[in-house]
C-alpha cells in the first residue's frame, strides 16, 4: 500500500490529547511499545496508546480494528484491554478504529476480519496495550505518593497504596501518567487474577442493538446524497449491446445515467427511482462467455474433470499396494453445491469523493482492501481517505469482497456528490462470490480386522486463493481445495489426495469455514461408511483412529457423553457424529434426526456440540457462536443451493434460495472444553461437522446414505425409491 503519511505524522494527527501517546507497533508479534511526546491540545483526554483513550469521567473507549458482525469480537477484545488495565466494566466502551497502518492485524499485515482470528490474532496486542497503560498509571501514583511501585495496586479504575490505603482514580492520574516512560514489555496479569477473561460478560453492543441505535451500512445518511444502482450483465462475460439512456433519464428522480465497466449506472434522488431507471434502460446483452451454463451442464463439467489427471497434494505410504492387500474395499462419489453468503444486509457502501478527499461508510470485513481500491479509484493518498466501518448485517466472508466500495467511489467521483450505492437482493445473489461447488471420488480399504489401511481421494473444485491470496498457491495447489482432506484429523497409513482445478467464470470466495465446510461433509461421511463397513460403532471407530490426536478424541467423547450416544436412541430417531479441527479449534457435533418416509423431509431434533478452543475469553460469546454456526450449517446441509441458467445465476431471492426458519431450529446444546493451549477460533470451526453429523444420523435412522448436498426432501424420496 502506498501511504504518503509516515508513522509519526499519523500518530500526531490521529488524536487530540494531553501528554503522551503510546504507539503500539504491529510490525512484530508480540507488539513493541514506543513513546512519542505530544503537546496539550486542550480536550482533556488521555490517550495512552493507539488502542484506547480515557475521558475526564473515567470512561475508557477501546478502538477495535476488527469488524463486528454479531460474533462478539468487539466485546472480547475490550475484555482483554479492560482486564489488563484493571477497569470497572461499566466504564468500558468500544468503537471502530480508523483504517490506518497502526491498526493492521499483526499476523495478516492488514485490517481484515476472517478466519476466526478476531481475538486470537489480537490477543497479545490488546493485552499489552492495556497492561502498558496500567503500569503507567501505577508509576504515576507511586511518584505522587513517593512510594515504591511494588506497593501500589491497580483495581477497577483506581490505584491504591496498599500500606496506607491512599487511593487515586485513573482520571486523577492521567496528566501525571502522560509523563511516565512507556514500558517496553509490560507484565501481564496471570490467569488466576483475571476479573473478566474466562467469565460470561454482557455484550457491549447488546443494548444498543436492541434499541436500534447502531448504524449499519444501509442506515448511513449523508446530507445531499444521491442513490445509485448498476444494470449488470445477466450472464457471465456478457457484453452490453444497447440501452435506452433517454428513457431512464425520464424517470422522475433520476439525475444521471452513464456507462461503467460493469454495465450502466443510474443515479437518482432515491433508491426506488434508481431501480426504476435501471428497468427503463431496457438493456440488451450478448450471450456471454458460457451461454450454455446451467445446473445440468455443470454436473457434466464436474464429471468430465473428474476423468482428468490432477495435482498430487498428499502421498503417504503406498496406496496402490495397500489397495491390493485390503480385505474390504469401498468407493463413493460425493458432491456439494455452490452456496451463497445470503447475508440479510446486502452489499452497500456510501461514498463522498471530493477533489482533495474521500470519505467512505461501509459494512466491510476488509478495511485495507477497501482503502486500496479507494486510493486506486481516486488517485488520493491514504491520509486523504477516511473509512468508517459500520456494523455489519451479516458477512460470513462475503464482505471481504470490496467491489461495492469500488463502485460507490467511482460513481461518487463521477457525479461529484455523496452517493449511497446499494445492491438489490437479486444483485446480491447474482454477483456473489460463492462457496465453490465440488465433486469428490473416494476409495477406502479395511484390513481383515476392520482397521482402515488406505484412503484415496480426488476432488474437483474451483480455486479461491488464486484470486484473493495468490501467494498461498504453491505448485498450482490451492490449499482451500484440500483443507480437511490432505490434513484430515485421523491417522491414515496410506493416503493419496489429488486436486483437479476447475476453471469456470463463476466467481468463488471465502465462505464461513471455506474448504472445511464441504470437505468435512465428505470425509466424515465416508469415515462413517468405513465404520459401518467394518461393522463397528462410528464413535469407537473414530476414537481408534484418533489415538495420536487426544484433543479431537476429547470433543468426540464430550458430545457422545452429553448426547447419550451409548444409550438407545428414541423411537424413529437416528444419531450421527462428526469431528473436525479447523481455525485453531477442535469441534465435534452429534445430531439426532428423524425422516418422514412419505414427504422425505429430514427433521433435526437436537444438535449436541463441543468445542475445544484452548483458552476462552468470553464463554457466552462462544456459546452464541456455537448456536449461530450450527443453525447456519443446518440450513446449508438441508436447503441451500445456488442455481444457474442461460450462462448466469438463476437464483434471485430467498423464495428460490430457502434458508432454515425459526420453527425448524432444533434444540442446540453447546459444551466448551478449556485448557492452557493456544487460543483458537470460534466463528467458523463449528460449521464443518454439522452436515456430516446429520447425514450420518439419516443413515442411522433409515439406512440411506446421502452423498449430495443439500439433503432435500426430493433427494430423500428418490433414495427411498431407489432402495425399494
Amino acid at each position: 500500500m502506498t501511504n504518503s503519511m509516515d508513522r509519526r505524522s499519523f500518530l500526531k494527527k490521529s488524536a487530540a490529547c494531553a501528554g503522551l501517546m503510546l504507539a503500539v507497533s504491529l510490525s512484530g508479534f508480540p507488539p513493541i511499545l514506543a513513546a512519542e511526546k505530544r503537546t496539550d491540545t486542550g480536550n482533556n483526554q488521555w490517550i495512552p496508546n493507539a488502542w484506547l483513550r480515557m475521558t475526564p469521567d473515567g470512561v475508557v473507549t477501546v478502538l477495535i480494528n476488527k469488524s463486528e458482525l454479531g460474533q462478539g469480537t468487539w466485546t472480547g477484545l475490550a475484555m482483554l484491554v479492560a482486564d489488563q488495565l484493571d477497569m470497572d466494566w461499566k466504564d468500558v466502551r468500544v468503537e471502530a478504529s480508523p483504517v490506518r497502518d497502526e491498526y493492521k492485524d499483526p499476523i495478516f499485515g492488514m485490517q481484515l476480519t476472517g478466519g476466526s482470528t478476531g481475538i486470537r490474532n489480537m490477543y497479545d496486542t490488546m493485552s499489552k496495550a492495556g497492561a502498558a497503560a496500567r503500569e503507567m498509571l501505577i508509576s504515576a501514583a507511586a511518584s505522587e505518593w513517593k512510594v515504591p511501585i511494588g506497593e501500589c495496586l491497580a483495581q477497577k479504575g483506581n490505584v491504591t497504596h496498599q500500606k496506607t490505603g491512599k487511593t487515586l482514580s485513573y482520571r486523577q492520574l492521567c496528566s501525571q501518567a502522560a509523563k511516565v516512560p512507556v514500558p517496553q514489555n509490560p507484565p501481564l496479569k496471570p490467569r488466576d487474577q483475571f476479573q473478566f477473561i474466562g467469565k460470561n460478560m454482557p455484550r457491549l453492543d447488546m443494548f444498543d442493538k436492541v434499541n436500534g441505535k447502531p448504524v449499519f451500512g444501509v442506515d448511513v445518511f449523508v446530507p445531499g446524497m444521491l442513490y445509485s444502482s448498476i444494470e449488470r450483465p445477466p450472464a457471465y462475460g456478457a457484453k452490453l449491446v444497447s440501452f435506452d439512456k433517454a428513457a431512464a433519464e425520464k424517470v422522475p428522480g433520476v439525475q444521471k445515467v452513464f456507462t461503467v465497466p460493469e454495465g450502466v449506472a443510474v443515479v437518482a434522488t432515491n433508491i426506488e427511482s434508481a431501480w426504476k431507471g435501471r428497468k427503463a434502460l431496457n438493456a440488451k446483452w450478448d450471450l456471454g462467455s458460457m451461454p450454455d451454463l446451467n445446473d445440468t451442464s455443470l454436473q457434466r463439467i464436474f464429471m468430465d474433470h473428474m476423468r482428468k489427471k490432477g495435482l498430487v497434494t498428499k502421498n503417504v505410504g503406498d496406496v496402490e499396494q495397500a489397495f491390493k492387500k485390503a480385505s474390504q474395499r469401498m468407493m463413493s462419489v460425493y458432491s456439494a453445491p455452490y452456496v451463497a453468503h445470503a447475508a440479510f444486509e446486502p452489499q452497500n457502501c456510501t461514498a463522498d469523493v471530493r477533489p482533495d478527499s474521500c470519505e467512505i461508510w461501509c459494512p466491510t470485513q476488509a478495511q485495507t482492501s477497501a482503502l486500496n481500491v479507494a486510493m486506486k479509484e481516486t488517485g488520493l493518498p491514504a491520509d486523504k481517505i477516511t473509512i468508517h466501518t459500520t456494523m455489519l448485517g451479516g458477512g460470513f466472508g462475503g464482505k471481504v469482497e470490496v467491489k461495492v466500495v469500488e463502485e460507490a467511489v467511482m460513481i461518487s467521483r463521477t457525479v461529484g456528490k455523496p452517493v449511497k450505492h446499494i445492491w438489490s437482493r437479486k444483485e446480491d445473489f447474482n454477483n456473489d462470490c460463492f462457496r465453490p461447488g465440488s465433486l469428490h471420488m473416494i476409495e477406502g480399504g479395511l484390513d481383515d480386522k476392520g482397521v482402515p489401511v488406505l484412503w484415496r481421494h480426488k476432488v474437483v473444485v474451483s480455486p479461491i486463493m488464486e484470486r484473493l491470496l495468490p501467494a498461498m498457491v504453491k505448485g498450482g495447489i490451492d490449499p482451500t481445495a484440500v483443507d480437511g482432506i490432505a490434513n484430515m484429523d485421523y491417522s491414515m497409513p496410506n493416503l493419496y489426495v489429488e486436486y483437479v482445478k476447475l476453471d469456470l467464470p463463476i466467481p468463488v470466495g471465502f465462505w464461513r469455514s471455506v474448504g472445511n465446510s464441504s470437505n468435512t461433509f465428505v470425509v466424515e461421511s465416508f469415515i462413517d461408511e468405513m465404520a459401518h463397513g467394518a461393522g463397528k460403532d462410528p464413535l469407537e471407530f473414530r476414537l481408534n483412529m484418533l489415538k495420536e490426536n487426544p484433543r479431537a478424541a476429547g470433543v468426540l467423547k464430550k458430545v457422545a457423553d452429553a448426547g447419550g450416544w451409548s444409550n438407545p436412541a428414541p423411537k424413529d430417531i437416528g444419531r450421527g457424529i462428526a469431528v473436525r479441527f479447523s481455525y485453531g479449534s477442535y469441534v465435534a457435533q452429534m445430531a439426532e434426526v428423524s425422516v418422514d418416509k412419505k414427504t422425505g423431509v429430514i427433521k433435526v431434533h437436537r444438535m449436541v456440540s463441543a468445542i475445544d478452543p484452548g483458552q476462552v475469553v468470553n464463554p457466552d460469546s462462544v456459546l452464541a457462536q456455537i448456536e449461530g454456526a450450527t443453525i447456519m450449517a443446518i440450513s446449508v446441509a438441508l436447503k441451500e443451493r445456488v442455481s444457474f441458467k442461460n450462462g448466469g445465476v438463476a437464483t434471485s431471492s430467498f423464495s428460490d434460495y430457502p434458508i432454515l426458519t425459526m420453527s425448524e431450529i432444533p434444540r442446540i446444546e453447546g459444551h466448551i472444553i478449556t485448557n492452557n493451549e493456544k487460543i483458537g477460533g470460534v466463528g467458523e470451526p463449528c460449521v464443518p461437522p454439522v452436515a456430516p453429523a446429520i447425514a450420518n444420523a439419516v443413515f442411522a435412522a433409515t439406512g440411506l446414505r446421502l452423498r449430495s448436498l443439500p439433503m432435500t426432501a426430493d433427494k430423500v424420496r428418490s433414495a427411498f425409491k431407489a432402495k425399494a
